[in-house]
């Protein structure tokens, strides 16, 4: 069990042990010798994502959610884990993350449901906050809606973006989307036919002045037979974003499994399917996830 009384204590008593545990952490190599990566995401609270199926509070008990974290990064070959500031630092206090591929989430801005959820700021790690303590990459979330003027202060900020990752040679995840809203006004919906996810894949690999440390995070489209000729838009790496699907974790492994067979796709990068499974096996959750690998 985590001790939240001693975390919380250390947090106020000595702030200056963060930087510290991020200073002795033993470091990997982004890919091991297998060439695949198995990563778990837990950025979503910061966009104010909390719902899991149901459930719209479901990640709203920090302690449940790194206690669920701490055990999935204990199954063997999981490589590391994609989240915010506040739960990577809790993390590294925890000891969490020695020896794992940590990868900072750098927009948050867009809140979910705000009116301003498509003008994407980069309210989080910033590439210098990354390389100051030593993570090992970035990530960003990229979502356009043609009829939104929104999503081009995403596009530009997240090239500039790229472009500080790269001057520093740290690989950024860039998780592309088509979107639109509702004609109600409604929340952004991602389009995931094989069209949209083949033209968000094409502006997602051109952005910045170089591609070289630039990574794709693509969803499964909704016919899982298309995946081979969509990510053929690319010759950037890519890895596989999971997604709530609630109580229907089977479907997911499904949609999964004929994708990562893929000559570009290197692995999954998941979050709350495994964290939150409808059984609440969260090991037997992350084995199956990485048996697909």
């Amino acid at each position: 069990m985590i001790d939240l009384a001693e975390l919380v204590r250390t947090r106020a008593q000595h702030p200056e042990a963060i930087a510290e545990a991020a200073a002795r952490r033993p470091r990997r190599p982004l890919l091991g010798d297998s060439g695949r990566l198995m990563i778990i995401a837990a950025d979503h609270p910061a966009r104010g994502a909390l719902s899991v199926g149901g459930d719209k509070l479901a990640m709203a008990n920090r302690g449940d959610l790194l206690e669920r974290l701490c055990l999935a990064l204990s199954r063997p070959r999981v490589d590391g884990v994609l989240a915010t500031a506040d739960i990577l630092e809790d993390l590294l206090l925890l000891g969490a993350l020695d020896g794992k591929v940590v990868m900072g989430s750098m927009n948050r801005g867009g809140l979910a449901g705000a009116s301003f959820e498509l003008d994407d700021r980069f309210t989080g790690h910033r590439a210098e906050d990354i390389d100051r303590l030593g993570f090992d990459a970035g990530k960003l979330l990229l979502r356009v809606d043609y009829e939104d003027p929104g999503s081009l202060a995403t596009l530009y900020s997240s090239a500039r973006a790229i472009d500080a990752m790269a001057a520093r040679k740290l690989p950024v995840f860039v998780e592309p989307f088509l979107c639109r809203r509702a004609p109600d006004g409604g929340p952004p919906r991602n389009d995931l036919s094989a069209e949209a996810v083949t033209t968000s894949i094409a502006i997602a690999s051109g952005l910045a002045g170089t591609s070289a440390y630039t990574w794709l995070k693509v969803p499964v489209t909704e016919n899982p037979d298309d995946m081979a000729r969509v990510m053929e838009a690319s010759t950037l790496p890519a890895v596989l974003l999971g997604g709530d699907l609630g109580d229907d974790s089977d479907a997911a492994y499904e949609k999964w499994r004929g994708a990562l067979q893929l000559p570009t796709v290197h692995g999954l990068v998941a979050g709350r399917t495994l964290l939150y499974p409808a059984d609440g096996d969260v090991a037997g959750a992350v084995d199956t996830a990485v048996g697909l690998l």
